[in-house]
């Protein structure tokens, strides 16, 4: 049976309860279910409410069809739904094989296979069901976004993704298709996707119901824009965010980050942000400075103040059980659970805050609030945001919002609403929190995701461009990774060093532009006891790999600040638009086809043009240069577009064109 409910579509068909609904311009938010209802709306979907559109509903043959301006849903007889543009051209269609469905006029198939586009299969004894839900493949279409994967692949069609966070992965389940479409998978559980040159399925291993927005553009904007509309929008990006930022793992002591702080103010090098890393505590969960190695915090931060700094500090989720927060912690519930045995383990001898739970989320904010925000610390790194489960067993957890597997992803999205929520409430604007991972929704408090922990090589330097292209396209405009990457990297090894010049000058041009890394050889600890025991890598500031480094490393930090009235125009527009600082050439050439082929170069911002060198000992460069005209950033030779061009790569010169 088909219904009209206001602007809303129902059919019900046995056990299949299914909605199509307006969400916001062009755009439908689709829920099936074989409950006796849908859930109510509650915060595991990544989606925003949005204002009522006008839409059409009528009868085309035995079709059933909703028009929200330049999207079309066609529910056929069988419930298959197809989505077309506003000039007919199809977009999307579900997958489905059975009996019966050829019609005199339309290309369909009769099958004895027997394939439905939504299957739920049931969880014994529960309302919950394993889910696939099938699209058929579109010859020729580029698939991109779905977040944060350490692999080379712009283009992730072809490609089977894990829905689920890992250290240095972040699942974001919006993707943008060159087809002209753009399709959200609102659903938290943990799972996957493969784009398969003969079906695309999406899996959910255990939830409730399906629930997916797509919205239809003339271009890739258009389709950020809607998405951004229906997540959310960053917040405006702070001063502090524009720069340069240096960090390690990790400053033992107060002293020894005053000093590097110092060192780079007597140098005349600009930082925005210097970072306390983690283990500047007493015991995980404690969330506050060992006065042991860091006796005076709010003189720190003031005389970091002075030399124009802020001071970040590392927040992490994890409480042990000699926390002087623990046992509260575990009365109140506030804590993940275990499905069997104890919860103590889930990361070393430390147990997962639950950030599902608001008692949870307010709980650890008043101690962050009392022991960092009342000593004037503005900005905080939530690391561990996955959360960085012992060997991710997603069917061990279990938060207030429900299992692991149902709910797992929205983690980072709750984590980061619990910083900005409280600083929010503190009367701060402009918040930006640092974050290791995100889910759909997550760029609206406020969080600027990094790549993790990744290893110090050519190889992950290259994953990393495709890493923060999909981010930001999957929605998250605010990224960076760790200059020189985090594991292996030992200063005094000349494979290193261009390893690390190669990655700064690419940080230069990232949203973010930050320093970091656990750097060889390494630090014995201090001590034996809280924040001492500990220990540390070897230093990673811009002088610790020589003067030829240093001096290439100084002449892109003082471009990055050259570059910030532009960084800030850049960041207005992800803040009032939702668009990506950094993002492939296709998304402001998107008539030039050889641009949507392309993706070892970006665009940051709509006027410079980003070649990054990517292997070893290359000195030289190929790229191509889309219609126009445009300027070496370094030599100020012009070039005319629509051509390829080679130029020289000498190690500190990057290939950066502006566009004239």
């Amino acid at each position: 049976m088909i219904r009209q409910e206001g602007n809303k579509l129902y059919r019900r068909l046995d056990k299949e309860l299914l909605c199509i609904e307006p969400w916001g311009k062009n755009s439908f938010r689709v829920r099936a279910t074989q409950r006796y209802e849908f859930l109510k709306e509650d915060e595991t979907s990544a989606l925003l409410l949005q204002d009522d559109c006008e839409v059409k509903i009528y009868e085309s043959g035995t079709d059933t069809v909703i028009e929200n301006g330049k999207l079309r849903c066609e529910l056929t007889r069988t419930g298959k739904l197809r989505f077309l543009n506003q000039d007919g051209r199809l977009l999307l269609e579900e997958y489905e094989r059975i009996r019966g469905m050829s019609e005199e006029g339309r290309k369909e198939f009769n099958s004895a296979l027997e394939i439905v586009p939504r299957t739920f299969e049931p969880h014994i004894g529960t309302d919950n069901y394993r889910l696939t839900v099938r699209f058929e493949s579109i010859e020729g279409e580029k698939l991109y976004g779905m977040g944060q994967y350490q692999q080379p692949y712009l283009d992730v069609k072809g490609c089977t993704l894990e829905l689920a966070h890992r250290n240095s992965q972040a699942s974001v389940p919006f993707a943008l298709s060159s087809n002209g479409y753009g399709f959200l998978w609102n659903n938290p559980a943990i799972g996957s996707v493969t784009f398969g040159k003969n079906v695309t399925e999406w899996i959910s291993k255990s939830t409730k119901q399906m629930d997916y927005w797509i919205t239809a553009g003339d271009t890739p904007a258009e389709i950020e824009e809607a998405y951004a509309n229906a997540t959310g929008k960053v917040p405006m990006m702070p001063e502090y965010g524009l720069g340069f930022w240096q960090c390690k793992l990790r400053y033992q002591t107060q002293e020894e980050l005053l000093e590097v702080a110092r060192e780079y103010h007597r140098r005349g090098l600009k930082v925005d942000v210097i970072v306390a890393d983690f283990f500047h505590w007493p015991a995980e969960g404690d969330w506050k400075f060992d006065k042991d190695y860091w006796p005076d915090p709010a003189a720190m931060v003031r005389e970091l103040k002075e030399m124009g700094m802020e001071l970040m500090v590392s927040i992490w989720p994890t409480v042990d059980a000699g926390s002087e927060n623990y046992e509260e912690m575990a009365e109140l519930g506030y804590l993940t659970r275990s499905e069997f045995g104890k919860r103590l383990g889930q990361l070393g001898d430390a147990c997962i805050i639950d950030v599902t739970n608001p008692g949870g989320r307010a709980y650890v904010w008043d101690k962050i609030k009392k022991n960092y925000y009342e000593n004037g610390i503005r900005i905080f790194w939530l690391d561990e945001a996955e959360p960085e489960f012992t060997g991710y067993e997603y069917e061990q957890y279990r938060y207030l919002r429900g299992a692991d597997l149902e709910v797992g992803n929205i983690y980072p999205k709750e984590y980061a609403r619990m910083a900005y929520e409280g600083m929010e409430a503190e009367g701060q604007q402009n918040i930006v929190n640092l974050l290791r991972c995100a889910w759909a929704g997550s760029q609206r408090y406020g969080a600027l995701v990094w790549s993790g922990d990744i290893d110090s090589s050519f190889r992950s330097l290259r994953n990393q461009l495709t890493a923060g292209l999909n981010m930001g396209l999957a929605g998250i405009p605010w990224w960076t990774t760790d200059i020189g990457g985090f594991h292996g990297g030992n200063i005094h090894d000349p494979k290193f060093h261009e390893i690390l010049v190669r990655w700064f000058e690419f940080g230069t041009f990232c949203p973010v532009m930050r320093l970091h890394g656990f750097r060889e050889p390494f630090k014995q600890p201090l001590g034996t006891t809280g924040g001492g025991k500990m220990n540390s890598g070897a230093e990673n500031e811009v002088w610790s790999y020589g003067e030829e480094v240093y001096e290439i490393c100084k002449k892109y930090m003082e471009l990055r600040e050259t570059l910030r009235p532009y960084v800030r125009g850049l960041m207005k527009e992800a803040h009032e638009k939702g668009t990506p600082v950094m993002r492939p050439l296709f998304y402001d050439f998107p008539d030039d086809p050889k641009t949507w082929e392309i993706e070892d170069q970006y665009m940051f911002g709509s006027d410079i043009l980003v070649a990054p060198i990517l292997y070893a000992d290359e000195r030289e460069r190929t790229l191509y240069l889309p219609k126009g005209s445009w300027k070496h950033l370094f030599t100020g030779e012009v070039y005319e577009g629509g051509t390829t061009v080679t130029v020289a790569a000498p190690l500190d010169q990057l290939p950066v064109f502006e566009r004239r």
